[in-house]
């Protein structure tokens, strides 16, 4: 009994402690990908504005073309903006086309492209890049095709 004593006392500490540790631990900080995007108010009517043509974005692989990828985009703009769209077409094709190298440059189109968190952060980067040429005047950008042609 003097031996099993210490051993229960033991056990009966640890176990206060662990639980003590689960109850007590702080919740965990959100991540960017934890983060919800904050929807802002839409107007009722909405249009959207196909870009014409592909986006190519080249994935380097030891100096030389890997893969390609190729995605299509449309733009959700308040009924009546669609002119503005195509009077700045050229700046925000130059606009997507950083985003989306920068994309590529850090792995977004490596591995599962398609996931939903790596769509996620490419969508509100699109977005972000739509609005520094565009201002409050683009709501959404939508991916509308996407494809990884590997070589």
């Amino acid at each position: 009994m003097r031996k099993l004593l210490p051993l229960l006392l033991l056990l009966i500490g640890s176990g206060a402690g662990l639980g003590a540790g689960v109850f007590l631990r702080p919740p965990p900080e959100p991540g960017p990908k934890d983060a919800p995007i904050a929807a802002p108010a839409k107007p009722e009517n909405l249009e959207y504005v196909k870009l014409p043509s592909q986006f190519v974005i080249p994935l380097m692989d030891g100096g030389r073309v890997g893969a390609l990828v190729v995605l299509s985009l449309s733009l959700e703009v308040p009924e009546g903006q669609s002119d503005g769209v195509h009077a700045r077409e050229p700046k925000l094709r130059d606009e997507f086309l950083r985003v989306l190298f920068e994309h590529a440059n850090t792995g977004g189109f490596r591995g599962t492209f398609t996931d939903s968190a790596n769509l996620v952060v490419l969508r509100r980067a699109l977005k972000e890049g739509a609005a520094k040429v565009m201002r409050d005047q683009v709501t959404d950008v939508l991916i509308t095709d996407i494809v990884r042609q590997d070589s």
